[in-house]
């Protein structure tokens, strides 16, 4: 029998109050690998409210002992048991290989124990008025309330954690959301804060059906205790959910699309290029906020390092995940048949358009989609405007390093980039003309520091850190001396 996934609403695992569920399907057989409690309006209220009580003493708690917290939860998610849940519910509901999975699990631990470090920085200062003899004034870094958290399949369990553990640990209190896709992963992470010590309503876990989804998390938007929403997924969802926070005047962090460049000039070192390049572009098969999907190079560098690429990709070949053939598969499907039509759709139209396909049959099997090389991709051309989400690399071939940021920065997304010299002198000038919230030199696009999260600077890539700026409030106490003169009651 398929496991169930409850809701988890001020401490207690419970089903939805009407008794409404849906299904979750692994996405190659179509077969039911869940069933979801899916939440009603009455759920949603109950989570915010939840949350809005504990607030009333979380914040009260210090930074230290919110961190004693942390650290019970970093050392669990490092035990065997929790690493075979997480490991389990991810290759289950995503599909995805044992590698991916893994992946996800050892990145938890390390997560928690950074974020645990913020209490050292929940600090506040004191200053003199800079108009005012006397006046003494304190700034407090202040926990907000609930936050409204949204996190995505294609990271089930790292998104969760990273949507949760910045607010509370800054003493906010949470109302997270799952997608549909991956109810079971994703509700682990509550779980495992909940049993590392975190008192009840802290963080609340609601899921709900897709046809559901769109009012129910309207309503929650709206609710008068929801201070702020995070949101990870599509730039398409995203402009929705900023349109209804937009509506109530609320912050939004949204961690949206990316169509990374790697920029590679002509002294490159092409093997390390060539590798890191493939290892971004191909990783999850492209569905990765960060992942490669344009490489700009250099002409002189441009015939051996796009024969390194092709000759290391054609290596590569993805399955559906199913069989013992599948164990050591280092690509897999993508999430959904649509996802593979669309990715087939963008290259044929670049072919019509004119590129060269380097590697590739431009087809699919259900939704598995093998790599692909185009070359001669430009601006104007959907596989390159628009996230692919695919295992796709599209070249550019350019000059002059000027001409590599210009194609660089023509796109509507700025989450990440890279690039590849081995002129430091020249990285340091050309790495901040690229617009990207990380440009990562001589490495690949799929970095990121716990510390400073990703970030796009507006656009398609959204805005806003995951950091202690974004969930708390700067709010100053201004004591003012007795005895003051004002100028027109003298």
């Amino acid at each position: 029998m398929a496991p169930f996934t409850p809701l988890f609403i001020d401490g207690q695992q419970v089903p939805a109050s009407d008794n409404g569920t849906f299904n979750v399907y692994n996405i190659s057989t179509s077969t039911v690998v869940g069933i979801s409690a899916s939440a009603s309006s009455a759920d949603c209220t109950a989570a915010v409210e939840a949350a809005g009580r504990a607030f009333k003493t979380w914040e009260k708690t210090t930074p230290y002992a919110r961190r004693d917290i942390f650290l019970k939860a970093a050392d669990l998610a490092s035990s065997a048991g929790w690493r075979d849940l997480i490991i389990q519910a991810t290759m289950e509901e995503m599909n995805s290989s044992l590698a991916w999975a893994a992946g996800q699990h050892m990145e938890a631990a390390p997560l928690i124990r950074t974020i645990a470090s913020f209490a050292n920085d929940l600090t506040g200062k004191t200053f003199m008025s800079s108009s005012v003899p006397g006046l003494q004034c304190v700034m407090e870094q202040r926990a907000m309330g609930v936050i409204f958290g949204i996190a995505p399949w294609n990271a089930p369990f790292g998104l969760t954690l990273r949507a949760l553990a910045t607010p509370i640990m800054c003493g906010n209190t949470v109302v997270i959301k799952s997608s549909e896709y991956s109810p079971r992963t994703q509700a682990l992470a509550v779980q495992l804060f909940h049993e590392a010590g975190l008192p009840n309503g802290v963080v609340n876990y609601i899921s709900m059906s897709r046809e559901s989804s769109p009012a129910l998390t309207a309503q929650i938007i709206a609710h008068p205790l929801v201070r702020k929403i995070n949101f990870t997924g599509s730039d398409r969802v995203g402009r929705i959910i900023a349109t209804e926070a937009a509506k109530h005047l609320k912050p939004t962090v949204l961690e949206l699309g990316g169509k990374a460049p790697a920029v590679v000039l002509d002294d490159a070192s092409i093997p390390d290029a060539a590798k890191a390049i493939v290892f971004g572009a191909m990783l999850y098969s492209g569905q990765i906020c960060m992942s490669t999907e344009r490489v700009i190079v250099q002409r002189k560098a441009a015939e051996p390092l796009i024969a390194q690429i092709k000759s290391l990709t054609a290596s590569l070949t993805a399955t559906d995940m199913q069989g013992e053939s599948s164990k050591n598969a280092k690509l897999g499907p993508l999430f959904t048949e649509g996802s593979a039509e669309n990715v087939i759709a963008m290259l044929t139209e670049a072919q019509a358009a004119g590129t060269e396909l380097l590697l590739g049959d431009l087809a699919r099997q259900g939704a598995v989609v093998q790599p692909h090389l185009v070359k001669d991709v430009k601006p104007g051309m959907r596989l390159w405007d628009r996230e692919s989400f695919g295992p796709v690399i599209a070249f550019a071939v350019v000059d002059t390093p000027e001409e590599a940021v210009e194609l660089a920065n023509a796109s509507e997304y700025s989450l990440s980039a890279s690039l590849w010299t081995c002129d430091m002198y020249l990285a340091q000038r050309i790495a901040p003309l690229i617009r990207a919230g990380y440009t990562n030199i001589n490495g690949p696009t799929v970095h990121a520091e716990h510390i400073v999260s990703i970030a796009g600077l507006g656009g398609s890539s959204g805005y806003g850190h995951f950091g202690i700026d974004d969930f708390t409030d700067k709010r100053v106490v201004a004591t003012h001396p007795l005895g003051r003169q004002f100028p027109f009651l003298q």
